[in-house]
């Protein structure tokens, strides 16, 4: 795969997007080593983690029906943002509405034909 299409990457969760922020950065600053990044920037939709060398892991998520998109940029931590987004709970998309019943006007039905 190319650089330029690993640099942003998505994946859907069922957890809800508080819960993604405070993971990712905790993730990023326990278990990557060398590849440590710490908030540098944050809001209710995102975080924005400074790496060393001065490198940018920039998370966000938005919400889905039942869950949360997360999507994660890096130039050079594409291989970590890849293990965080695997480690997340499988989204599990709800059950589509029932189809709506047809409303048959008793005044309109066409009576069944015999039975031969």
């Amino acid at each position: 795969m190319a650089s330029h299409i690993r640099t942003q990457q998505e994946a859907n969760t069922s957890l809800d997007g508080a819960s993604v922020l405070a993971a990712v950065t905790e993730f990023f600053a326990t278990r990557n080593g060398i590849y440590a990044a710490f908030p540098e920037k944050s809001g209710p939709t995102y975080v924005a983690l400074r790496g060393q060398g001065g490198e940018d892991v920039v998370v966000g998520v938005a919400p889905l029906p039942g869950g949360t998109r997360v999507t994660g940029s890096s130039y050079m931590h594409d291989a970590q943002i890849a293990r965080f987004l695997s480690a997340l709970p499988p989204y599990i998309a709800p059950p589509p509405p029932p189809a709506p019943t047809p409303v048959v006007d008793a005044a309109d039905a066409t009576p069944a034909a015999p039975a031969a």
